[in-house]
This record gives C-alpha cells, structure tokens and sequence, in this order.
C-alpha cells in the first residue's frame, strides 16, 4: 500500500475544465504530500497552459490559467499511481474524441490504476469502454450516457467500483479527493480490461 506522500498523481485535461475540478484536487492532493503533475494535449488556447471555463460568469467567459507540467504525449500510465480527469462540458468532450487520451486512459485501467473522473468527465470513461458493468456515477445531465454504456448509475457524492472512482459535481469535491488518496492507498486494482 503506497502512503499518498509517496504517490504519484496525473491529472488529464485541455481548455474548458472545470475551474475547481482542477484546482481543488490538485491542491488537496499536494497539500497531502502527493506529487501531482497536469498534463494536456499540444494544442491549447495558450502555450504551456490550459484555461478553464467559468460558467459562473456573466457573461459565460474563459477563467483562471493552469500551468501544465506535461504534454500529454510524454506521459505514461507506468509513471503514475492515479489519473484525474475533472469535468466541465468542453474539457471532456474535447479529450474524448482524442485516440491517444483513451489509449492513456485504458492503460491506467488495464494496469490497476486508480482512475477518478469527475462531473462530466465519465465521457472519457464511457468513450474508453471502461462503464460497462460498473457502478459509477456522474453530473445528472450525462446519466443516460453512462447508464446506455452500460453502467449502474448511482446517484451519490462518490461511487467506486474496482478503483475507478467517479463524483457528480463540485459539491462532491472533498468526498472525491478523500476516496482517490484511500484507493491510492489500497495499492493496484487488479487488471480491468476496456470492454
């Protein structure tokens, strides 16, 4: 079982995250002595750094600019202990049609990997063949998605079955970082295939 001080953390996204699905795991994690890396594909608003969008806004508007530590061709599932992908409509819409971002997110899985996602990110999960026959859980407005890949949805703060662990919204951001540091703990998952 690995300490969380020990862990090593990828959090996956590309312009239009989530702001806090980002931010508050990110630092969270940190903050308990992960060492937690952002990675995104090559081609963002601006070089070296992805931009959330801030629903919240009036009007609606791109918001605060996170670093990113890797582009998403350099990384490796061997490297990590667990991928984040938070939500938002255009993050995970945007990642889900990218081949290397499910490749990426298959092996996490297919090795064990704690694999948490956020909001609207299970599309990256559904996209990936990784919903089928789980329990899991979303943002209300994908649950017909996540339920027609065949999963049970769960309307609750945090579900995990076999490692992969998926949050509704922001509201579930302490429950969802809480069960990604015990499931780091727990150690690897046992291979689950992509259906």
């Amino acid at each position: 079982m690995p300490d969380i001080k020990e862990a090593k953390i990828l959090i996956l996204a590309t312009d239009g995250f989530e702001e806090v699905e980002l931010t508050v795991p990110l630092e969270k994690l940190r903050a308990q002595g992960a060492t937690v890396e952002v990675a995104a594909p090559e081609k963002t608003r601006a070089p070296g750094q992805i931009t959330a969008w801030d629903g919240m806004k009036e009007p609606e508007d791109w918001g605060r600019s996170v670093p990113v530590d890797r582009a998403l061709a350099e990384v490796r599932a061997d490297d990590y202990d667990a991928i984040v992908l938070p939500g938002g409509v255009l993050n995970p819409d945007h990642l889900r049609v990218e081949p290397q971002v499910i490749a990426l997110v298959q092996d996490f899985a297919a090795k064990g990997k704690v694999v948490a996602s956020i909001c609207h990110g299970p599309w990256i999960l559904v996209e990936a063949g990784l919903a089928k026959g789980r329990k899991m859980t979303s943002f209300s407005s994908i649950k017909t998605d996540v339920q027609n890949a065949g999963a049970t949805w769960l309307d609750q703060a945090v579900v995990t079955d076999k490692g992969i662990v998926t949050s509704r919204s922001p509201e579930d951001l302490d429950a969802f970082v809480a069960k990604i540091v015990e499931e780091v703990r727990e150690g690897s998952h046992g291979a689950r295939r992509a259906a």
